[in-house]
Parts: structure tokens; C-alpha cells; sequence
């Protein structure tokens, strides 16, 4: 049986001496704790030495990938005829043995084994010093992170943080020009601020149109729509601009050009960010955009450490100074950062925004830890994910209006008010219409007072508690009746009863006994004042002569 071993100086194949002892693991690895007992066991067969740093580089690369490199397959056939191999990696194994016929094994006897001859491999292998194992080893990892750096780079988000960060720059020098642009010009031409809007079709306007008076006589049919040139052809022969030399315009159609090559630049530098982002973060770039995406992972530093992030940090992301603000004055903390500017996000009603946002994160959260971990390449998983937050968005804003929080039946049910209804009660007692047989006679002073009564009676006998409507109803009808043969029969006493004199005047109103009771009233409430209050002189007198 033979162990194959790498090395980063080459390829060694080991002669199992004694395989029994391959049956007992712990016995093995007390034969490799000295150098004598470790060449009893195993014997050193055939070494392959890799002639320079680019074969040693290519070797590592394909043993990665769990397949046999070149130099490898042409020293296995030289010195593996008829025997078994033992390998540290199952894949490599099953490569092997499919390409070269060669039976491998891969089981913990050969890991103990392999383990055993890595502490003795400078005993075993004649040559070999640890002072120049060390630095082979260091050196290949190097060239191995190079080549691994250099060859995927998809996944190095280096490029997209300084993409992102040059294209925010040029968006502010843009929108600065444009609007130095504008200034400078306006002081020949006003009127065109007005009329061109867009900076860029402005830029190209001016650069174009020169002085105002040119106006009439160019083209703007590839700059401007037709009604927007004959706005703009009125404007230059009645507009109220200051004169400008041929020199003034020189130095402002440079301008004009210097804004037209960054736009043009910048148009370049975001589709190279659109292609980047749909290659190193295309999960990310489906659910909320390139340039939300960009920033994002600006702003975390790396994919990976964006990667690190919960969603809820991603859903604050870029609102820091709001967040500590909130914090320490302890008011509610920031909802949404960089990501308010998803479109999700922004198709939302102002109440969703916190709710998508939310939802927006966590899934944000899974993209990204997809496209910085896993090995798959295409967004299926980020559109998966954003038709769900779509559905949930039409969910949100399709929800009925009228359905309160915690009530499953829907809309509350509104009833008809009526004044005649106690809550929770029957009827309550009816107005009552107007009685003429209540109200009093001039010149009768007998039955004012008792009319009095008979008025407040009523008013009593209202407070009275509410019953079933059938009963209440019944009780009403009888209290009216008897209070009406009541009235009758008082009336018809006190008429029989009033004396008839004509020397009486008839205009003479009685005066009424209420008037005369309130008097005697405050009459007594005065006396018994002067009376407490002279009680409280002589209290005080007694007090001081008992002081004395």
C-alpha cells in the first residue's frame, strides 16, 4: 500500500511497511513520536519535485478542485502499478481512480497516517530542512491568495466602492457646472432658464446657439422638441440680456464642453457599476437596485462585512447620526437609511414605508449573505424575494379600510339614533304636548299658587325609573288621564269659588306669594349674620380679658 503526501516542494509517495499496525489508530501514532519507530512503518518510495513556483502554483490549484494535476498523473503512472493508494481527499481519490484505473482509500487508519508522517516529514524525506519547508509554505500561499484574487474577480467589491464613490463626485461637479453654466449665461440670455430645463440639453444649447442673435437661424430639432425651439426662438429676439463678447463666449461653450464629457463619462461609469453589481451582487442588485445596492455595500466597507450584518442594521444602514440622536434624546429611532431609496420602498403609502422597509431588510439581509457565500451566480433567489414583497405591498395597501384592528367581523354597526332611546333601556317618557287648561287667569289671585303646584308635579313624578315598553307605556297613559280629570275638577272649583265684584279692577295682577317667602328669607339670613357676628366680637372680648 502506498500514502501519497503533497508537499509545497513537491510530491511524495510513502511504502507502508508493516500494515497491520494500520488496524490499531492508537498504536500508529505512538510509532511517530520518534524517527527511528516512524521508518519501521513507513519508507519513502518516489518524490516529484515541482521544477518552479508556477508548476507548484498550478498543482495546488487543481488539488483545490480535487483533481490531478499533470506532473501528478504521469508520477502515479510511473510508480502506482497494481497497488492501492491512500489519499487525504475522497474526491481526489475518485478522480484518480476514474482517470488513471487506480485504487484508492480514504479512511481514518490513512488520515492517522498521513498525520503521523507530517510530524516526522523532515526524518523521512532525506533533503528536506525545516528552516526551507517554511518558506516554500509561505511563499505558495501567497501566490496562491494571487491567483485566487486575480482569477475571481467577481467577487472582489473593490471596484464597486470606488465606482459608486466617483459617481456620486460627478453627479455634485455635474450639478455645480451646470449651475455656474447657467449663471453665467443668464446674464445674456435669462429667458432660457426657463425654457430648458434639463442641464445637459442647456449645456448643449448654449454650446451650440453662441450668441442669442444665432438663434433664429439654427437647428435645435436634435437638442429640443418643436415647441420648445419656437418658445425659445421667441425668447432670443425680445429678451432682455446684457451684450457679450466673442471672448465671454469662448470661455463658456468650454465649459459646455466640459460638461458634456463628464456626462458622457458618467453614462460609462454607471453601466460599468450596472455590470458589476449583476456580477458580484446579483441577488442584492434585483431586490433593491445598482446604485441603492452600491452604496450599501460602500457603506458596510465589503460584501462580506455587509454580509455580517442583521437585517436590521441593513434596514438603518447610513442613518447612524439619526439613530444615536434619537438614542440619547429618547425619542423613536430612524425606520429606514440608504434603503429608502428602493423603489419598493418608494412605491409604498407614507404609513407602509416602515413595514416595507422592514421586510425589505430582512430579505436584503438573505441576498446578500447568498451572493458573498454561495456559489450559485444567477438572482433567481432576489426576484423570488422581491415578487413576494410586491404581493405583500398590494396586500398592505388592498386592505379594507373600515376593518379596525382586533375586530374579525369588519365594519361596526351603526345605528339610528332616537332621542325617545336610553342605551341599554326602553323608551323613556314622551314630551309632552302643551295644555291650555294649566295656564292661569288674570284677575284670579286664588290659583296662582295652586296652578304653581300643580306645574311642578309633573317635573317630579318625570325622574322616574325606566321599565319595559310595553308596561312603561301602559303606566303613562293612566298617569296622563288621571292628571287631566284631576285639573278639570280644580278648575271647575276654583271658577265656582272666585267671588265676582266690580270694584275690583280687572288690570290688577296678584302678587305672587313666592316674591313675599323670598323676602322674609333674606330678611332672616341677615339677622342670623348679625347675630354670628356679634357672637364672634365677644368671643374675642372674653379672649383678651382672659389674656389680661
Amino acid at each position: 500500500m502506498l500514502v501519497l503526501f503533497e508537499i509545497p516542494a513537491g510530491f511524495a509517495l510513502f511504502k507502508v511497511l508493516d500494515e497491520g499496525k494500520l488496524n490499531n489508530v492508537e498504536d500508529l501514532s505512538k510509532e511517530f513520536l520518534a524517527a527511528d519507530s516512524a521508518r519501521k512503518v513507513v519508507s519513502l518510495k518516489a518524490f516529484s519535485k515541482f521544477e518552479n513556483t508556477a508548476e507548484a502554483l498550478e498543482a495546488a490549484t487543481k488539488l483545490l478542485e480535487s483533481t490531478p494535476s499533470k506532473g501528478l498523473r504521469k508520477f502515479l503512472r510511473a510508480h502506482c502499478d497494481g497497488e492501492t493508494l491512500g489519499v487525504a481527499d475522497s474526491k481526489l481519490g475518485n478522480a484518480i481512480k476514474e482517470k488513471l484505473k487506480i485504487d484508492c482509500v480514504h479512511n481514518t487508519y490513512v488520515m492517522e497516517l498521513l498525520r503521523g508522517v507530517r510530524t516526522q516529514l523532515t526524518e523521512l524525506i532525506s533533503g528536506l530542512g525545516a528552516q526551507d519547508l517554511a518558506p516554500m509554505s509561505l511563499g505558495l500561499s501567497h501566490s496562491l491568495s494571487r491567483y485566487k484574487l486575480k482569477f475571481s474577480a467577481d467577487k472582489v467589491d473593490t471596484m464597486i466602492v470606488q465606482a459608486i464613490g466617483l459617481l456620486d463626485d460627478l453627479d455634485k461637479e455635474l450639478n455645480t457646472y451646470a449651475m455656474r453654466i447657467r449663471e453665467w449665461y443668464g446674464w445674456h440670455f435669462p429667458e432660457l432658464t426657463r425654457i430648458v430645463q434639463d442641464n445637459i440639453h442647456y449645456a448643449k444649447t448654449v454650446k451650440l446657439m453662441g450668441d442669442r442673435a444665432n438663434a433664429a437661424k439654427l437647428d435645435f430639432s436634435e437638442i429640443l422638441p418643436e415647441e420648445v425651439e419656437t418658445e425659445l426662438k421667441e425668447a432670443a429676439v425680445i429678451s432682455m440680456g446684457t451684450e457679450v463678447n466673442d471672448l465671454d463666449l469662448m470661455n463658456i461653450k468650454e465649459l459646455c464642453d466640459q460638461v458634456l464629457s463628464l456626462s458622457e463619462y458618467r453614462a460609462q461609469l454607471y453601466d460599468y457599476l450596472k455590470s458589476r453589481m449583476n456580477t458580484v451582487a446579483p441577488n442584492l442588485t434585483a431586490l433593491v437596485g445598482e446604485l441603492v445596492g452600491a452604496r450599501l455595500i460602500a457603506h458596510g466597507g465589503s460584501l462580506l462585512n455587509l454580509a455580517k450584518q442583521p437585517g436590521s442594521t441593513v434596514q438603518i444602514l447610513g442613518a447612524e447620526k439619526a439613530l444615536f440622536r434619537a438614542l440619547k434624546t429618547k425619542h423613536s429611532t430612524p425606520k429606514y437609511g440608504l434603503i429608502y431609496h428602493a423603489s419598493l420602498v418608494g412605491q409604498a403609502a407614507p404609513k407602509h414605508k416602515g413595514k416595507i422597509s422592514r421586510s425589505l431588510a430582512a430579505k436584503a439581509a438573505l441576498a446578500i449573505r447568498c451572493d458573498a457565500l454561495g456559489d450559485d451566480q444567477d438572482n433567481s433567489m432576489g426576484l423570488e424575494n422581491r415578487a413576494k414583497l410586491e404581493a405583500r405591498l398590494r396586500a398592505l395597501e388592498g386592505k379594507e379600510l373600515g376593518r379596525s384592528a382586533g375586530s374579525a367581523k369588519g365594519k361596526p354597526k351603526i345605528e339610528v339614533y332616537d332621542k325617545d332611546r336610553k342605551k341599554g333601556a326602553g323608551l323613556i317618557t314622551p314630551a309632552k304636548s302643551y295644555n291650555p287648561a294649566a295656564d292661569s287667569v288674570r284677575g284670579q289671585t286664588t290659583n296662582s299658587g295652586a296652578l304653581d303646584e300643580q306645574d311642578t308635579a309633573p317635573r317630579k313624578k318625570k325622574k322616574v325609573d325606566v321599565e319595559p315598553q310595553e308596561e312603561e307605556a301602559a303606566e303613562v297613559a293612566a298617569i296622563e288621564d288621571k292628571k287631566e280629570k284631576k285639573k278639570k275638577k280644580k278648575k271647575a272649583d276654583q271658577e265656582a269659588s272666585l267671588p265676582i265684584s266690580g270694584n275690583e279692577p280687572e288690570n290688577e295682577e296678584p302678587v305672587p306669594k313666592e316674591k313675599e317667602k323670598k323676602k322674609k328669607k333674606k330678611r332672616q339670613a341677615e339677622d342670623s349674620g348679625e347675630n354670628v357676628e356679634g357672637e364672634k366680637e365677644e368671643k374675642k372680648k372674653k379672649k383678651k380679658k382672659s389674656g389680661d
